[in-house]
């Protein structure tokens, strides 16, 4: 969505009643955000919104992307925001190999998943008490890699990706397959395309 550069759009205010909604919409889509949502849109600041190409809508507080939208689809986190809060998302995992395709904006397909170096949501995780049998790790190690524990993710679902021995995440974008499909198919493009490190809403001078 976003492989070209992007020139900054017209800010404008977002009306008091708008911005507690999107508050609201952001916690109940990203339940783990609670109790950061106060630091990331205080009740007091104000939120923009600047008009970028595609009909998409990125949300801002001073020059801070927050989320953007494309026209009424799912609000979805700018990467600098889930770098800030990297455990508060759905995430998966890409192994090694999968990294340099993701960065040019390819389609990520089911085998960068399903490899010894990727992680998908065991949807067991509850039962164990934490991160599940392919949900990477519990304790702290589990903070470090991402969230890869929880339940199946379905499709049309936000989803953070990250990517196999780095710390950030890489990606973000719209499940196009249920995490539980991708393990039993191991085939087929799973997150479409959306935002990526070093693409042009990445590259966007919002001061």
């Amino acid at each position: 969505m976003f492989k070209k550069d992007i020139s900054p759009g017209s800010k404008s205010k977002v009306k008091s009643s708008v911005q507690r909604a999107i508050r609201n919409q952001l916690v109940t889509t990203y339940p783990l955000l609670a109790p950061h949502i106060d630091e990331i849109i205080p009740k007091k600041e104000q939120l923009d919104a600047m008009k970028i190409p595609d009909r998409v809508t990125l949300y801002l507080i001073g020059p801070t992307p927050l989320f953007y939208q494309h026209m009424t689809d799912a609000l979805l986190p700018h990467l600098r925001l889930v770098h800030r809060f990297p455990t508060c998302f759905p995430s998966i995992r890409i192994d090694r190999g999968a990294i340099r395709f993701v960065l040019s904006g390819a389609t990520l397909m089911a085998p960068g998943l399903t490899s010894t170096g990727g992680r998908l949501p065991s949807g067991d995780a509850e039962e164990k008490g934490g991160y599940g049998e392919h949900g990477g790790k519990e304790g702290g190690e589990a903070e470090k890699e991402g969230w890869y524990g929880g339940r199946e993710l379905d499709k049309g679902e936000p989803v953070v990706v990250c990517a196999e021995g780095k710390e950030e995440a890489c990606a973000v974008g719209i499940l196009s397959m249920g995490t539980k499909e991708v393990k039993e198919k191991g085939k087929g493009p799973v997150v479409e395309e959306g935002h990526y490190l070093g693409d042009g809403l990445w590259r966007l001078a919002t001061e």
